[in-house]
């Protein structure tokens, strides 16, 4: 079992229920779900944005795309677009690149859920490794992160 050490160390710290589920290293949350036998809505992906200045971490189901029309709304900016690699790279120190864990509270970074995400009981995730993911409650989760709730996916089907 290899979680991100600070993920690891704050759900023990909190008393969570959560299962690691070792699978195949992947980097795509999509292929991590199928891998897994889990839904692909209930799969949750991380995608950085950069709004203004600052850094974002949405999480949405692992087929769907950030809606940055949506989020330019959300964030009432104009300056809204994804990270780039080299700006990410920095901001999850005990993470491999691109496996970080929807819990942006242990890096300072705010958490918005896409809603789609809020409708299932529970929650599946990379754990800062593209070999490890976990499972939990949704509502564990959310009361761990206290994530902004908004709308800005876009499905595979709207593209």
């Amino acid at each position: 079992m290899s979680i991100a050490p600070s993920l690891h160390a704050y759900l023990n710290h909190e008393r969570v229920h959560y299962d690691v589920l070792p699978h195949p290293a992947a980097v795509r949350a999509l292929t991590v779900a199928q891998m897994l036998h889990t839904p692909e809505k209930e799969m949750a992906k991380v995608v950085i944005v950069k709004v203004e200045k600052r850094f974002v971490m949405t999480v949405l189901p692992a087929s769907w795309k950030v809606d940055l029309h949506r989020l330019k709304a959300v964030f009432v900016s104009h300056s809204v677009r994804l990270a780039t690699e080299d700006e990410i790279t920095g901001l999850f120190p005990d993470c491999e690149l691109g496996a970080m864990p929807p819990f942006g509270n242990l890096y300072g970074i705010p958490v918005y859920v896409d809603q789609s995400l809020t409708e299932d009981e529970e929650i599946v995730f990379q754990a800062g490794t593209h070999s490890d993911a976990i499972r939990m409650r949704y509502w564990d989760f959310a009361v761990l992160v206290f994530p902004v709730v908004e709308n800005f996916h876009r499905s595979s089907a709207e593209v």
